[in-house]
Parts: C-alpha cells; structure tokens; sequence
C-alpha cells in the first residue's frame, strides 16, 4: 500500500515543476514579443527630430520625477501630531542649526527620541499611536537603507546632550531638520 502512495507524490511534483516550467516559458515568450515591439518602435521614433526630443524628455523626466524627498511620510505624520494633546513628555531635542557632517546624528537622534513618544503613547493610548508608530517605523527604515554617515565627526553631540524641550517644541525642531534635509 505504501508503494502505491509514492508514485502518486512523485507524479504530482512532477506535474507541479511543469506547470512552473510552462508558467515561465509563456512569461518568457510574452517579454521576448513584448522587446519586439518596443525595439521596432523606438527605432522608428529616433529617425526623425521630434522622436529624438521625446526620448532625451522621457530620458529627463524620470529623473527629475525621483526627486522627491525620501522623509515626504514622515513629514505628513508630524503634521498629523504636532497639535495632539494626550503627548506629554519631554524629550531631547537636537538644534536644527548643527554643521552638515552632524545631520545624520541630530537626524538620528529625533528617532530615537520618537520612540520614546511611541512607547508614551502606547501606555497612553494616544490618539495619534499609528502616526507616531508611522514615523518610527519610515524614519528607521529610511536611515537603515541609506547609512548617511557611517562615520561621525567628533564634535557631533549625543542624543544626551542636547537640551530637554517639550513635545511642541521637539515637533517643531524635527519639522525644521527634516525640511533642511529635503532641501539637500
């Protein structure tokens, strides 16, 4: 009885791998007709002159389109929680006028001190818990995919070291420092 199960698992992963396989030759077939036809016609739009201004805008446009800033979520989220009124705690708040070989710290050191509002909140239970989680959450990741600075210089200040400022005025200071940044 047992011979009989094995043939009947062998015959389903082998009917498995090739459905996969046709799976993926179709996919294949399809980019290949696909590059076809964009091949023919973007060689028919570079013969003539509004052709190659087209391609040298569609070259540009993307370009300039990746210019948005990479803290544009962030800064909706503190728009979203500079006014609530359950955050009250105090909070090391990093100068917004630091030299530019300091920006990856000071920027560091707002997220840090975010999750010390994360985890208020979550004692709390702030109204504002999901958009501060939010902020957390992308600024962690947009410092972890880009590594600024891996190095920083000595005269950068510790988190510690900054004056404590109020929820209100910390918002305001991390608005300023990540507007700085988008400008950069």
């Amino acid at each position: 009885m047992l011979g009989m199960a094995q043939p009947t698992q062998n015959s389903a992963r082998a009917l498995s791998r090739l459905e996969s396989q046709k799976t993926h030759l179709k996919s294949i077939c399809l980019q290949y007709q696909l590059y076809l036809l964009l091949n023919s016609h973007f060689f028919c739009l570079l013969k003539n002159e509004r052709g190659l201004i087209i391609f040298f805008l569609c070259a540009y446009v993307p370009k300039t389109a990746a210019g948005h800033c990479k803290w544009e979520e962030v800064l909706k989220d503190l728009e979203q929680i500079k006014t609530s009124k359950d955050i009250d705690v105090s909070l090391y708040t990093a100068d917004t006028d630091e030299d530019t070989e300091c920006q990856e710290p000071v920027i560091r050191c707002f997220f840090l001190e975010t999750n010390v509002i994360l985890q208020e909140c979550l004692i709390k239970n702030c109204s504002k818990t999901q958009d501060v989680l939010n902020i957390w959450k992308n600024g962690n990741a947009s410092l972890e995919n880009n590594k600024l600075n891996s190095t920083t210089s000595a005269k950068c200040k510790e988190c510690e070291e900054y004056e404590e400022k109020n929820f209100t005025e910390f918002i305001q200071s991390f608005v300023k420092v990540i507007q700085k940044e988008c400008k950069h």
